[in-house]
């Protein structure tokens, strides 16, 4: 679909790089974008740029903060908010959950087979000097049953588009996911500063993702409990995901406990109230597992609950994400999750992986530190965009450096080629150019497998950059996913 000449202003210093998510060509919309395009353009770019401080006000007047740790200067934010939507097509969209459900079913298998038979390491698929080595790996859990059998309750699979379009998945995020919080409140900030053109969009809704992870951490209550006790387990205000577990308690109508509201007497999980203690029967916990008991894991772990894990274990607690589910999205273990789907499931992956370097492979190290000014090398235990070299971004030092840590800790990394993401129309003052976005969907798994029809649209906002961590300056937009057809053109709003 070919552009108008009133176009100009708004779209007057926009380039294409690589695969762009509106545009096919210069001057040529993908015809999913449309009516979105056009409604840009008739609003104009004072219009836009209006609406985005309105967007903004409301960000901050309703407190939507995250924490970036080690600035030496306020250390909460309002996370940067794009007023341009991402629009994703019914047919992509079907072949994102299909693919998402897929990995999901064929994760949480492996994690029990680990735990349990270990059919998958004596069949040498994957090593088992590679698991055992994984920091999400818990010795604790062998021979652990978990409530239904059920591991991995929520999950964030981080996406990102190839130069030919293609979706990859980029990482599994399977221990405590953050960020669909601004999933939701991205929806309702959109719904308010562009009430209508949701009307012309015929859009998956997202209201319901609360309700859905309610039903899953009741799902995996003690047997016999007809209405388990439910709460939220939070490190505290300082955890930079802290506005999203108050968020998500707010929405479930649960409570929101830090360690030091619990105590465990009698094998089982007490919170402290004014009308004295309460039985908690589910924790979905937002800390790691190592402070999850001092009892367990870390002696010094402020954070936790003595005793967690024996009640944990005697089945009269159930918690979401189960105890060793970050052995999954250990980034050594990524490279082996296609043939893990192909082990389980006897399928293809619906979605590919990166290609991906091991350093133990000797020919792989060689490769990686003969390359490193065109690789992205990461710490296999890190999060957030930290522990990472992004080879055609960094100096000859920091080359230099990282070729050290591989080479004297090869289990510790991996290496991929840079993919320079695919790009979306951003707010840069008053007119839009191209910045790199990925797409991070949740995933939710109780008595069924549900996709969230969206998730958080990641932005990378120095123009260049392929770094879309909001601890590394990255921002969001709000992810439309289409029923049908292409929309039809909105006329006002």
């Amino acid at each position: 679909m070919a552009m108008t000449p009133q176009d100009d202003r708004l779209f007057s210093r926009y380039g294409l790089t690589g695969y762009d998510e509106m545009f096919v060509a210069p001057g040529r919309l993908r015809p999913h974008y449309a009516p979105l395009h056009h409604r840009l353009v008739s609003l104009g770019p004072e219009e836009i740029a209006h609406r985005h401080r309105a967007a903004d006000l409301m960000m901050r007047n309703q407190g939507i903060t995250f924490t970036v740790y080690g600035r030496e200067q306020g250390v909460e934010r309002i996370i940067p908010f794009d007023p341009v939507p991402r629009l994703i097509s019914a047919p992509e969209w079907d072949q994102i959950e299909r693919g998402l459900t897929q990995r999901v079913r064929a994760l949480n298998l492996f994690i029990h087979d680990v735990y349990h038979e270990r059919h998958i390491l004596r069949d040498r698929v994957v090593p088992l000097e590679l698991i055992l080595g994984a920091s999400g790996y818990r010795r604790e859990c062998v021979g652990l049953r978990v409530p239904r059998d059920i591991y991995i309750h929520v999950s964030g699979i981080d996406l990102i588009r190839d130069a030919e379009g293609t979706f990859l998945v980029l990482e599994d995020n399977c221990r405590t996911p953050s960020g669909v919080s601004y999933v939701l409140k991205n929806r309702q900030v959109m719904k308010q500063v562009f009430p209508l053109l949701f009307a012309a969009h015929n859009i998956r809704p997202i209201d319901d993702y609360t309700t859905n992870l309610l039903a899953v951490l009741r799902h995996i209550g003690p047997p016999g409990v007809d209405e388990p006790v439910v709460a939220v387990l939070t490190p505290g205000v300082y955890n930079s995901a802290y506005f999203e577990h108050s968020y998500l308690a707010r929405r479930m109508g649960v409570e929101l406990v830090e360690g030091r509201d619990l105590f465990f007497d009698s094998g089982q999980l007490f919170m402290r109230t004014i009308r004295g203690p309460q039985r908690v029967d589910v924790l979905y916990r937002r800390i790691d597992d190592d402070f999850l008991d001092p009892m367990t894991f870390r002696s010094d772990s402020q954070l936790g609950v003595p005793g967690l894990v024996a009640a944990y274990r005697s089945g009269r607690l159930g918690l979401a994400n189960a105890i060793g589910t970050g052995m999954a999205d250990d980034k050594g273990v990524y490279p082996f999750v296609p043939e893990i789907i192909k082990y389980y499931l006897k399928e293809d992956p619906i979605l590919p992986n990166v290609e991906t370097f091991r350093p133990q492979i000797p020919s792989h190290r060689q490769h990686i530190l003969e390359n490193l000014e065109k690789l992205v090398v990461k710490a296999v235990d890190a999060s957030g965009g930290y522990g990472m070299l992004i080879g055609p971004a960094s100096t000859a030092e920091q080359r230099e450096e990282f070729a050290r840590r591989v080479t004297d800790n090869p289990r510790g990394y991996i290496a991929q080629p840079t993919i320079s993401l695919s790009q979306h129309p951003t707010l840069i003052d008053d007119h839009l150019e191209g910045r790199h976005v990925d797409l991070r969907p949740f995933v939710l798994y109780g008595e069924t497998i549900k996709v969230l029809a969206g998730g958080l649209t990641r932005v990378a906002l120095p123009q260049g950059s392929l770094v879309v961590n909001s601890s590394q300056g990255g921002g969001t937009k709000d992810t439309w996913v289409l029923r049908g057809g292409p929309p039809k053109r909105p006329e006002a709003n």
